[in-house]
């Protein structure tokens, strides 16, 4: 089993709010992922950026992925058999 990294962390962690380099360094036993979908926020967020900060940003996600798994998305039809599934609700209006 892995921890799967979410983007508010790696954010904070680009941010300097959270050393999450030294987190993870510290959590020897562990093994880190990043969704798929994650990534996708991630890029979305650094092709946002302005000026130094995008490349700064740019950067510091290209080193984050070279050392972690990628999870891919799940396919359509496991996707859709979760949403529809026994504890699914509509959102309310």
């Amino acid at each position: 089993m892995a921890i799967i990294l979410d983007a508010d962390v790696v954010i904070r962690g680009e941010r300097g709010t959270f050393d999450l380099k030294s987190w993870v360094k510290s959590r020897l036993n562990d093994r880190f992922e990043i969704a798929a979908i994650t990534v996708a926020e991630l890029w979305h967020g650094a092709e946002r950026a302005t000026g130094t900060h995008k490349v700064t940003r740019q950067r510091y996600l290209d080193a984050l992925l070279e050392s972690l798994p990628i999870i891919p998305t799940p396919n359509r039809r496991r996707t859709s058999m979760h949403v529809s599934g026994p504890n699914w609700r509509p959102p309310e209006k």
